[in-house]
């Protein structure tokens, strides 16, 4: 059995600050991460990362955007704390190394990005998320951590009232294995892979929200699934909104800018749900083009000219180029919403901390909530950085008064049992089918605009999917990167989190943010001016409610 003080679960930009944070102050340290950590999803991150800098922009403004885009569902506690850290945060990791674009006087170089109130979103050209993961990866020092390289979580061991450690599986040996850990830091990212149509990579599989929630954790608002207004037709890869902050404008079939429509203010940078349900609807009235892919409309880059175009937006120029066949300095790209982030999650405070006791989380994983129904571009990456860096600390000085934990036989027999049964069935479901079908259903019952009886339906066929997944059988008997067993247990963790999206869904009956209810139209702050909590129950989530922070800010209509 392997043992550690702290164990952090992830390794992009939130699981390296957690560590890093964890490691400086004097904490023995290890890093379980399924993919090498240059390779985490963090690194697909284009557009930019908030910061109110500068004399023109001011801090109390970026955190009212942040208040207003959330839908007043944000806890403006956690969101004046996040803002107040921008500046410091992103400093820091030009310090670290992060080679940002710079403006011709020499200053970080600054654009306009959805919902904000002043362009205050600063790049490294439209790779900003690699650059933020390069540079801290270089100050991490990995000679001072212990690295599990391509791990993966399987279970989360909580007894006596406390955290113990974790079960784990070595993808290159095929063993599973335990670390004993006084605390554990969750920072696995994203659960996107629920849906078909998604920009999130395929390991975004929300892996650490289901093993918190089947060790006891709460997790908070998964009902809010945003979708960025802005993925290439055919492959969903995400075209970033920094394009639209650049200068570029949607178009409909008729040729019609039509976002004068729904944000005569803004326009083309309203919040991202403005956006998603305006393209959605110009499809479904008929005004979209039409095509093998389904409806789209254009995202017309041309009139920026060459120049403007390769330097600010390389990444976007070579995938429309070698996945749609599209050159955008000449040509419009072709573009429909599809699912990017989660603002829901695994319940935390400020610190990091869950209902748990030495179980933290941070970066998508987590809900602090400062995202409330709707994210504000550019704040994810910054998220993972301040929070990151107070779940890594928090962990430490937890661990640092922690007593010794230990690990059972019977913890790793829990989870090799039932996987052996899986390889040992001669018939059985495929965890490929039983995905695709999952993706479907969230595809078709738990999309941009949802009702009542979409919203039954598909929690109906979730539930069914997740009956047919305990007759699960992975054919592949190899050892080494046994890829069906990954991909089943990828596939109940999905099936698991898509249950919680419907319940939470189906009982919010409203219109907030991302949720939007053709039933409901209307916000309703009387009755649901609070947090969905889902806890594990043996018939499924149980759901209950907290209160949202307020401190400055009271609710109004949200217009752009």
């Amino acid at each position: 059995m392997l043992k550690h003080e702290v164990v952090v679960v992830g390794a992009g930009l939130a699981g390296q600050r957690a560590a890093l944070a964890a490691r400086e102050a004097g904490r023995d340290v290890a890093i379980v991460s399924k993919l090498h950590p240059l390779r985490s999803h963090s690194g697909a991150a284009q557009g930019g990362i908030n910061a109110a800098l500068g004399a023109e922009d001011s801090v109390d403004t970026h955190i009212y955007d942040t208040v207003k885009g959330s839908d007043y569902l944000g806890d403006q506690d956690a969101i004046e704390f996040f803002c107040r850290e921008a500046g410091p945060t992103v400093v820091e990791m030009e310090h670290f190394g992060t080679v940002f674009s710079r403006s011709p006087d020499g200053s970080l170089a600054r654009r306009a990005f959805g919902g904000a109130g002043f362009p205050r979103t600063i790049y490294a050209a439209d790779r900003t998320g690699l650059a933020l993961l390069q540079g801290l990866w270089e100050r991490l020092g990995i000679e001072q951590f212990t690295l599990y390289n391509e791990w993966d979580l399987m279970r989360l061991v909580v007894r006596d009232g406390r955290v113990q450690g974790l079960v784990v599986f070595d993808r290159i040996h095929g063993i599973f294995e335990e670390i004993a850990a006084k605390s554990v830091v969750l920072a696995t990212g994203p659960a996107g892979r629920i849906y078909g149509r998604t920009t999130n990579a395929h390991t975004c599989t929300g892996d650490g929200i289901a093993v918190a929630y089947d060790a006891g954790a709460f997790v908070k608002d998964m009902e809010f699934v945003q979708f960025h207004p802005t993925a290439l037709l055919e492959s969903s890869i995400l075209i970033t909104e920094g394009a639209r902050g650049e200068g570029g404008i949607l178009k409909n079939a008729t040729g019609e800018r039509f976002m004068t429509r729904y944000a005569p203010h803004v326009l083309e940078l309203a919040s991202r749900d403005v956006v998603s349900r305006a393209i959605v609807t110009e499809v479904a009235e008929g005004r979209g083009f039409s095509g093998p892919y389904g409806g789209y409309v254009h995202l017309e880059l041309m009139h920026l000219g060459r120049e403007k175009i390769e330097s600010r937006l390389q990444e976007i120029c070579d995938f429309s180029r070698h996945f749609a066949g599209i050159d955008p300095v000449r040509e419009p790209i072709p573009v429909y919403p599809a699912q990017h982030y989660m603002m829901g999650g695994i319940g935390t405070n400020i610190r990091g901390a869950t209902n748990l006791a030495g179980v933290f989380a941070a970066g998508e994983a987590a809900c602090v909530s400062i995202h409330g129904a709707n994210r504000l571009g550019g704040n994810s990456l910054l998220e993972t950085l301040v929070f990151g860096q107070q779940a890594g600390k928090a962990a430490a000085e937890y661990a640092a008064g922690a007593p010794a934990t230990q690990l059972r036989a019977a913890d790793l027999e829990a989870v090799e049992t039932p996987l052996r049964a899986w390889s040992s069935r001669p018939d059985g479901e495929d965890p490929a089918r039983l995905r695709t079908e999952m993706q479907q259903t969230m595809e078709r019952y738990a999309g941009i605009y949802r009702n009542e009886a979409d919203l039954f339906e598909g929690l109906k066929r979730i539930r069914a999917l997740r009956a047919r997944f305990e007759r699960i059988r992975v054919v592949d008997a190899s050892k080494v990167y046994n890829l069906n067993l990954t991909d089943a247990v990828e596939v109940g963790h999905m099936l698991e989190l898509a249950e919680i999206i419907f319940v939470g869904a189906y009982a919010r009956t409203e219109s907030r943010g991302a949720h939007a209810r053709t039933d409901f139209p209307k916000r309703d702050d009387a009755k649901w001016m609070r947090h969905t909590m889902a806890e594990k129950g043996p018939e499924g989530p149980r759901l209950s409610y907290t209160p949202v922070a307020f401190t400055r800010w009271e609710p109004k209509e949200r217009v752009y």
